[in-house]
């Protein structure tokens, strides 16, 4: 299957076609024309630009949207406008812009397509560049009027496997067109994944596990649309897909089970994005749940990451799976001589005062049990930032029982042991 552009012919110089023209006075009614088409196309562009909403322009970055519909619908016109023109006179000035608007409208859409997939770096400005130069020396060997004879020399360097013929032009132009899909492909997909985010009627795990399937959806017909195009048989890819199968089979078991558990994860919803969890005696947030593995923050900003099939197969304790509010418990002694009940109000006093504590359910003090030193007590609060942990929690409420303990005598005991001596003290030798 052979792509063809609306160019002029091949061969033609389009340079010297122009030059021939310089002199007729339909020269100038092409410029008209196209300095008309570019102004209707501005125009169009800004309207279509000014009724998109807010929310729209954020979502589809669609305030690039411009510089690539400019040039697309100056082309349209010129399209349009070629034809019947050259029922009464030469168009060599249109043929020139043709070429010219095209290049123009794909390197705009590319560089639309490649910055948002990319962050702005010296990557992005490399590929930009890349591209760039590439698009602007095919149109400048098509302008001088060698596109074709640099096709078909580039064709003739390859060989033949089977009945596909491999050659230098086929193999560029099979590489351009996957290249160019699969970029169009994770494009759309990240700008779905952007409309699925902001839409408000989802969970995030159904959003996250609905955009990776988008994804590699279209990743999938990227690839089976960019084969065909350049002349290569799709169907030679089922002897690949049974290798792959045996592939998974035997060597990438723990591969494709990470994979399945991590849908499974996002499917089922026992654990999303956000939730603070206990993994293998690791407390922290979930900030990413992939296709193969989980990242989890921990308190000190360490982030762990952890294959799906162990958060499927081991226990896992999520803290905010129902409800987000959190229980910890609180150990203090008190000496045996304290009043309980001033101890309760004390401590109960202390939790309420603490911002993080929430009134209902309300603090309590329990009586555990008589230890050897002291009477052993502990305070239960719930508190509603369980990603910030439980461990500053109850080092201000500890600090808050301390000196208060502290100003009402209240006497926190330290070990003591009472010796008895069955018999009379030994005496001391005489010096």
């Amino acid at each position: 299957m052979t792509l063809i552009l609306p160019l002029a012919h091949p061969t033609q110089n389009l340079i010297e076609a122009l030059l021939s023209d310089l002199s007729n006075t339909a020269l100038l009614t092409q410029i008209a024309v196209l300095l008309v088409a570019f102004i209707l196309s501005w125009l169009l562009a800004r309207r279509i630009e000014r009724h998109q909403s807010e929310q729209t322009r954020e979502i589809w970055h669609s305030a690039e949207w411009k510089r690539s519909l400019v040039p697309l619908f100056t082309l349209l016109l010129i399209l349009v406008a070629r034809p019947i023109t050259a029922n009464w006179e030469s168009i060599h000035l249109f043929n020139l812009a043709v070429p010219l608007l095209l290049s123009l409208f794909i390197i705009q859409l590319c560089f639309f397509l490649v910055r948002s997939l990319f962050h702005p770096g010296s990557l992005l400005r490399a590929i930009e560049r890349g591209i760039s130069w590439l698009v602007w020396i095919v149109v400048a060997i098509h302008i001088m009027g060698y596109l074709g004879t640099v096709t078909t020399a580039l064709d003739e360097i390859g060989f033949t496997v089977g009945k596909q013929h491999i050659s230098l032009y086929t193999a560029t132009l099979g590489l351009l067109t996957t290249g160019l899909s699969l970029i169009t492909a994770l494009s759309i997909g990240r700008l779905l994944e952007h409309r699925l985010i902001a839409a408000s009627s989802l969970n995030g795990n159904l959003k996250a596990a609905l955009s990776k399937i988008v994804r590699a959806v279209l990743i999938i017909f990227a690839v089976l649309i960019a084969l065909p195009l350049v002349g290569i048989d799709i169907t030679v890819l089922s002897v690949f897909s049974g290798a792959l199968g045996v592939g998974l089979g035997l060597g990438l078991q723990k591969i494709a089970s990470n994979y399945v558990s991590g849908f499974t994860l996002l499917l089922e919803n026992s654990i999303r994005i956000g939730d603070m969890v206990t993994v293998n005696d690791r407390y922290g947030e979930v900030r990413k749940i992939a296709t193969r593995y989980t990242v989890i923050r921990s308190l000190d900003g360490s982030e762990t990451v952890i294959p799906n099939e162990s958060l499927i197969t081991s226990a896992v304790t999520n803290h905010s799976l129902t409800n987000p509010d959190n229980m910890v418990r609180i150990p203090i002694q008190v000496a045996y001589e304290s009043d309980l009940r001033k101890v309760e109000a004390i401590m109960i006093e202390a939790a309420r005062q603490h911002s993080d504590v929430l009134q209902e359910p309300a603090p309590v003090v329990r009586l555990t049990d008589f230890g050897d030193n002291g009477i052993n007590m502990q305070l239960v609060v719930w508190f509603k930032h369980p990603e910030n942990g439980p461990a500053h929690l109850t080092s201000d409420l500890n600090w808050a029982i301390w000196e208060a303990f502290q100003q009402a005598g209240v006497e926190i005991p330290f070990p003591q042991r009472v010796l008895h001596f069955a018999g009379p003290l030994p005496q001391a030798p005489q010096a």
